[in-house]
């Protein structure tokens, strides 16, 4: 299961997410994040990794395609840490500059 909150703030947007990012999921967020790009003009982009237990193939695509369009990933831990460095690695963008916990 993956629960899915957003918190909109002052120039930025939240997309907090909570269990597993696999399977049926991943297209779930794929559509939340295309349903509120149109209305996020100039609005940064976050999705808050930290309550992330498992993230599978698909996932980590999804997460690398995001990444490239703008999306910043933040996360604590370990496993899902060397999850998004690995995404940064093998998928870089241009200029690509990241500090830790903030990718």
């Amino acid at each position: 299961m993956l629960k899915i909150n957003v918190h909109e703030e002052m120039s930025k947007v939240v997309f907090q997410l909570e269990g597993k990012l696999a399977g049926a999921w991943v297209p779930e967020l794929e559509q939340h994040w295309r349903e509120a790009m149109p209305g996020l003009a100039g609005q940064t982009v976050q999705l808050d990794l930290e309550h992330v237990q498992l993230v599978d193939n698909a996932g980590k695509y999804l997460l690398a395609l995001l990444r490239y369009r703008g999306v910043q990933l933040t996360c604590s831990g370990l496993e899902i840490q060397g999850l998004v460095q690995s995404i940064c690695a093998e998928w870089p963008i241009s200029g690509d500059k990241y500090e830790k916990e903030n990718y």
